[in-house]
């Protein structure tokens, strides 16, 4: 059976310099890959006629679908629907379901008058079939050219979610033969990719073609990833699920969670398991920490709360710091960390408490405390362990690798692995 996969487009200067991140491709592909479509090309192309049209041949007659999203506005700088008419042929029209749709959007839902240029969204060329989208004024549209289908939706996120999970998912599902892929993904700590590809490099080997493996290292933690694909579903997961098994038990020592999930929420659940609470005391991360762990549903049943003692008078007066600790020590050493953790303890009332200090950059280091410098210390109330870190990054980097070290430095306290 031939195999099927898609193509990615997306359109917009505004992706080409930085001004919008581009969620739409990571959100597509995700979807595509749950119904067994791998992506095999994604590109981000300009408001340029040019380059859309090199686009569209480069993946006319290769992918079995290509996805299009933006350029669907009504203003001047959006091309692509005259493009794709002429591209596929045909003249534009008026599609009068999506018009009368735009007509009540503005006149009764948004209590203002449409204009000309609002009920252009209604036009769309005549070799398309016209995909209704109740969430927004451009509707989707369905091409078709040498055996590929293309699909073009508008870039506002929420309108092209609602055009995927509307038509364009239910119609692969129907439409085409994608097979099965799955995933399965642990999470490892303390050690680093070249030594746990050395740790595994047996497992590794014995993979058969249809499985392959990842490494994802970021910030001092390692995800391994495990992908197969094929058409028989049930020797898919049963072989996936022997394989990781071998991985997590090779790896158990460095293991942080057996599945994908963030740091954070591992940490989160092992606090869950054992029916204890944390908190945490951020002075060079100013809060990081807690909005890391806050970002997840469900995350009062075990985080209280923090105090973000960026100045040295809150660390004092709300972290009870002792004033000489600072003054022979200094906000960046390990006693100031090791007595934040113990003023957080007896202030928020939690079972631990991590905290950190350090000079994230670019500037404020000296040649005793040099820019990237980071004290943190984890406690409870019978034990309070610090470690110092150098770090090499900028100042977003630096604060982002220090939540990570502050986190699996109460995680392996928590295990009592410290």
């Amino acid at each position: 059976m031939e195999k099927v996969f898609a193509s990615i487009i997306t359109i917009g200067d505004e992706l080409l310099i930085g001004q919008v991140i581009d969620t739409n491709s990571a959100w597509i592909a995700r979807e595509l890959n749950k119904r067994g479509m791998p992506v095999k090309n994604r590109v981000a192309v300009g408001d340029n006629r040019d380059d859309i049209w090199q686009a569209l041949d480069n993946e006319c007659g290769r992918a079995s679908l290509v996805l299009i999203t933006g350029g669907l506005g009504p203003t001047a700088d959006d091309i692509t629907k005259p493009l794709l008419a002429d591209y596929f042929g045909g003249k534009m029209v008026i599609h009068e379901t999506t018009l009368q749709h735009v007509i009540h959007l503005f006149e009764s839902v948004f209590k203002r008058p449409v204009s000309d240029r609002n009920k252009k969204q209604a036009e769309v060329p005549d070799s398309c079939t016209v995909l209704f989208n109740e969430s927004g004024t451009a509707p989707g549209m369905l091409f078709e050219k040498n055996g590929t289908v293309f699909i073009s939706m508008p870039g506002v996120p929420h309108e092209m979610k609602w055009l995927m999970e509307h038509h364009v998912l239910p119609m692969i599902s129907s439409r085409f033969a994608t097979g099965f892929i799955a995933h399965r993904t642990l999470l490892t700590a303390g050690i680093g990719e070249s030594m746990l590809a050395d740790l595994i490099a047996d497992l590794e080997a014995d993979l058969p073609g249809w499985i392959k493996l990842a490494y994802l290292p970021n910030y001092g933690m390692v995800r391994l990833r495990l992908t197969a694909s094929g058409m028989d579903k049930d020797l898919i997961e049963r072989e996936l699920s022997r394989h990781f098994d071998l991985l997590v038990s090779r790896t158990a020592e460095y293991l942080v969670a057996a599945e994908d999930i963030p740091l954070e929420l591992a940490i989160g659940r092992l606090l869950q398991e054992k029916g204890k609470t944390m908190a945490t005391a951020e002075s060079c991360t100013g809060g990081y920490i807690a909005h890391l762990i806050t970002a997840h549903a469900g995350s009062s049943a075990y985080y209280k709360g923090t105090v973000v003692s960026y100045a040295n008078d809150v660390k004092e007066h709300a972290l009870h710091v002792k004033p000489e600790t600072l003054a022979a020590f200094g906000a960046v050493s390990e006693d100031t960390v090791r007595e934040m953790v113990q003023g957080t303890l007896s202030l928020i009332g939690s079972d631990y408490a991590v905290a950190v200090s350090g000079i994230m950059g670019p500037d404020g280091g000296t040649p005793e405390k040099p820019v990237g410098m980071v004290w943190i210390a984890a406690g409870n109330a019978e034990k309070t362990i610090a470690r110092q870190f150098r770090l090499r990054f900028d100042r977003q980097k630096n604060i982002e690798v220090t939540a990570v070290y502050a986190l699996n430095l109460l995680r392996l306290l928590i295990l009592e692995k410290s």
